[in-house]
């Protein structure tokens, strides 16, 4: 198994309709700066107690700047035995852009 590809819109859709997790992996200055909406912040300390919290099952949408090292985490998570994990292409940047009205800062 492995993680999947989502794009923004079908990210936003997802995100509509089901209780998706956003783990946001860009530096902690970025996410400050702006995030999608009620996405958490994941990074290496905190990466344990996320793992512990979140259902194996409950789909999990890596973000990061560009939608390139969101794929490595992605993968990490689906080696750790989650099954439902997405990798968002374009990243934060291409949400920024599409989606302007839809970010928290």
């Amino acid at each position: 198994m492995s993680f999947k590809h989502i794009t923004i819109e079908q990210t936003h859709e997802m995100m509509s309709r089901e209780d998706v997790v956003i783990a946001d992996i860009r530096d902690p200055n970025s996410f400050a700066t702006g995030h999608i909406p009620g996405s958490e912040h994941l990074s290496n300390e905190n990466l344990a107690r996320f793992m512990q919290e979140k259902e194996f099952e409950q789909p999990i949408i890596i973000v990061c700047y560009h939608g390139i090292s969101s794929q490595s985490a992605a993968n990490y998570l689906v080696e750790q035995g989650f099954e439902d994990v997405y990798s968002m292409d374009g990243g934060f940047t291409q949400w920024e852009q599409s989606q302007p009205d839809s970010i928290e800062r």
